[in-house]
């Protein structure tokens, strides 16, 4: 079932769950997150990043994430993640994104969320939810020009009636593209943001999150969290298995399915913890 951000964080919570939100790829991650979700029966969210829309463009994506979102026997939301231009933002919501997250973590806290306003303004008509980023969370790539900062709870308290957005992205010690689960997590940050904010609050980079604290981000007011490196891993990792065993195999279908499959483990584990 295609869901909007907000109802799918509704659902969850009204589960007394988080959002597992991962970024996929294509069809092979997507009908595996989502496979995975059924089994659950637990709401989901399909992101697209920079890299998917660069790869496939916005058209490509929206038919293929909507499909499998709408075939869905859960609530799955069709996200875009990590837009920073609005122009971008405009071609998600008319091709059918059920959800939009607009990225002014770079900018000043006033452009920032003049420009959020602009996104609310664009996606409201269209029934489509939106996120926001305050704070910003850094990368683990030393060549990104990225400036990481932490999120300040009367910083996140001021953006949010400046910009009332269906949810709110916030740095407390998670990084982006991280391998290992060595995130140092900032609780008490959360909490005292999740105090002075009633709006559900986005954790980016959860793959470095240690499996024990997922479920404490929730507990703390996280209600989404964002995962991408562990489903690539998964993926990546399987793929060049199934070569290096199969050298003579060259039908993609054939070797694609032991990655969904994979994906669909690691898709499964992380939703339990949320």
């Amino acid at each position: 079932m295609l869901s909007t951000l907000a109802y799918a964080l509704q659902m969850a919570e009204r589960g007394g769950r988080g959002l597992a939100a991962f970024n996929v790829f294509g069809y092979e991650d997507a009908a595996a997150v989502v496979h995975a979700a059924e089994k659950q029966g637990r709401p989901v969210a399909l992101m697209a990043n920079k890299d998917a829309v660069a790869h496939m463009g916005i058209p490509v994506l929206a038919c293929i994430l909507r499909h499998v979102a709408q075939e869905a026997e859960v609530p799955v939301c069709v996200h875009l993640d990590h837009a920073t231009e609005l122009g971008t933002i405009q071609e998600a919501i008319a091709h059918g994104f059920t959800s939009v997250m607009f990225d002014g973590s770079q900018l000043t806290f006033e452009k920032n969320a003049e420009l959020t306003c602009k996104v609310l303004d664009m996606a409201g008509p269209a029934g489509v939810s939106v996120e926001a980023e305050i704070g910003a969370v850094g990368y683990s790539d030393p060549s990104l020009v990225f400036k990481p900062r932490y999120t300040e709870p009367e910083e996140a308290e001021a953006f949010y009636r400046a910009a009332p957005v269906d949810a709110l992205a916030v740095a407390v010690g998670t990084v982006h593209r991280m391998v290992a689960q060595e995130a140092a997590l900032q609780f008490q940050r959360l909490k005292a943001i999740h105090t002075l904010v009633k709006v559900p609050l986005v954790i980016h980079g959860a793959t470095g999150v240690p499996d024990q604290d997922l479920g404490k981000l929730v507990r703390c007011g996280a209600g989404k969290i964002n995962l991408g490196t562990t489903l690539r891993l998964a993926f990546g990792r399987e793929l060049r298995r199934q070569i290096l065993d199969n050298p003579e195999e060259y039908d993609r279908i054939k070797l694609f399915g032991p990655c969904m499959e994979a994906v669909e483990e690691k898709a499964a584990q992380k939703l339990r913890l949320i």
